[in-house]
């Protein structure tokens, strides 16, 4: 199997050098707050470009190819990879996070979006610096692919492998018959709302500064805050349910808030993943509001409130934290933890394994048992209404089982690190589904600070597998896809 290198090589320049323009947009917030972080912002920016423009410059003269979808998995996460390094430079040249290992962690933890931190005072870190690190959840929260599939066309490369790769399995449906005009308009769409945010946050009482890193944090579903105590620091209720409605948006399909904001409400409401995912919600977040209540001195709206917070946090993998759940009673550590496994819809920003995929399991797994009955009848799933294919099947039922396979040797080998069983199981759910906070040494008032290296190294690999859902990562680590044809 040959690989196309000069296309490969292209691609990945461009991301870089998308990459270098959106550190570039930390200099005027480093010049204006003053603070020791603008020249290592600009050489990071700048070493970035160059590495981005040398991938392009010495593989120009290779032959031209079609981009091939095996090349399509290896930019993805290629891709990821490269971000994650270069993007890692500004925490480590301007010494906020001078360990690399850590910066990367940091780094990973933002374009997966999954807001695991190991900074111990965030308010402490220079203000360019901190934009930065939202930056990247936002930059990773609709995928940087994504951006790219809207921009290479003028590059001359067809980007639908970009795409499958991106999301494997059961997919958005298209907006446009062009994958570059679905693209830009989810793109819109993902702007128009951090924008939304940004403007009600500051008209909340955030300073402009904190407003426009929440909105970026909370679109990307990544839950990276600017203060210490997360979204807590804001005891404010506007501000909460603002972060509350956003989250939800972000975890919702984005090709259901287009055809919302183009009033095509039928087919909103008629979609199957979005009720399970709404009436689950809220559900949860009854239960938990009448635990919180009885169990705490909280009053009614207070309990109602950090709860909704915490369950669309968690179920949307954003991570942003009002109040300690791991506190409020054994019950809810337990059910807290479950959310970890569930995941928002797809389509969206959200990690985790997706709603869409526990309605298929569990349809799936009724109608077994009618089978059994049955076994002449051909009993396929319906989701909306429409049957899907066996093979989509197949796929969730792997991708499930791998899920679990993946999480039970995570846990293991991080057992191995003289780290307790609770932590290392809180460490490898939260991660491998882009959640942030977890339960045990790394809960909502802890970070992964003292995780040791190699543990760090070994959760930075989950998140980017959670956030490439699982196959397009295992499949480079697979002999079937390195065989000649």
């Amino acid at each position: 199997m040959r690989l196309n290198v000069k296309v490969i090589s292209k691609v990945l320049g461009t991301l870089l050098q998308m990459n270098a323009g959106f550190m570039a947009l930390c200099l005027p917030v480093s010049i204006y707050y003053g603070e020791h972080d603008l020249i290592a912002i600009a050489l990071s920016s700048a070493i970035t470009a160059l590495v981005g423009f040398a991938l392009k410059f010495f593989t120009r003269k290779l032959p031209d190819k079609e981009l091939k979808k095996r090349d399509g998995y290896i930019v993805v996460t290629a891709g990821w990879i490269f971000m994650s390094v270069f993007g890692a430079l500004p925490f480590v040249l301007s010494n906020s996070i001078p360990d690399f290992t850590n910066a990367f962690f940091e780094t990973m933890s933002g374009y997966t979006t999954t807001g695991a931190s190991i900074l111990n005072d965030i308010e402490s870190v220079p203000k360019g610096i901190l934009f930065w690190r939202s930056l990247t959840q936002w930059i990773g929260g609709m995928g940087i692919i994504v951006l790219a599939v809207a921009i290479l066309p003028f590059l001359g490369i067809g980007g639908m492998q970009l795409f499958v790769a991106e999301a494997p399995g059961i997919t958005p449906d298209k907006l446009q018959p062009r994958i570059q005009d679905t693209a830009k308009r989810l793109w819109l769409i993902y702007v128009g709302l951090t924008i939304v945010e940004a403007i009600l946050l500051y008209f909340g009482g955030m300073t402009i500064y904190d407003a426009v890193n929440h909105s970026l944090t909370t679109m990307a579903t990544g839950g990276f805050s600017t203060k210490n105590a997360s979204a807590a620091h804001y005891d404010s209720p506007f501000i909460q349910y603002v972060l509350i409605v956003f989250m939800f948006l972000a975890g919702t399909s984005f090709t259901l808030t287009y055809y919302a904001l183009k009033r095509n409400f039928k087919k909103v409401f008629k979609n199957e993943e979005f009720i399970v995912y709404s009436i689950f919600t809220i559900i949860i977040a009854i239960i938990v509001t009448i635990t919180v209540f009885i169990s705490t001195d909280s009053g009614l709206e207070k309990s109602f409130r950090d709860s909704l917070f915490q369950v669309v946090s968690i179920i949307t993998t954003t991570g942003f934290v009002s109040a300690d759940y791991t506190a409020w009673a054994p019950f809810l550590t337990t059910l807290f933890f479950i959310l970890l496994l569930v995941g928002g819809s797809a389509g969206s920003t959200a990690g985790g394994v997706k709603v869409i995929r526990h309605v298929v399991l569990f349809k799936n797994s009724f109608l077994e048992l009618k089978r059994q009955l049955h076994p002449s009848a051909v009993i396929p799933v319906r989701i909306s209404g429409k049957a899907i294919d066996q093979g989509v099947v197949s796929n969730v039922l792997a991708f499930i089982m791998i899920y679990i396979l993946v999480m039970i040797v995570g846990v293991i080998l991080l057992s191995t690190m003289n780290i307790d069983f609770d932590t290392a199981f809180g460490a490898v759910a939260t991660t491998l589904g882009n959640v942030g906070p977890g339960i045990g040494n790394v809960g909502p008032l802890d970070n992964f600070y003292n995780i040791p290296a190699p543990g760090k190294w070994l959760l930075s690999f989950l998140m980017l597998l959670g956030r490439l859902e699982l196959f397009t990562v295992l499949m480079l680590l697979s002999p079937y896809f390195w065989k000649k044809n």
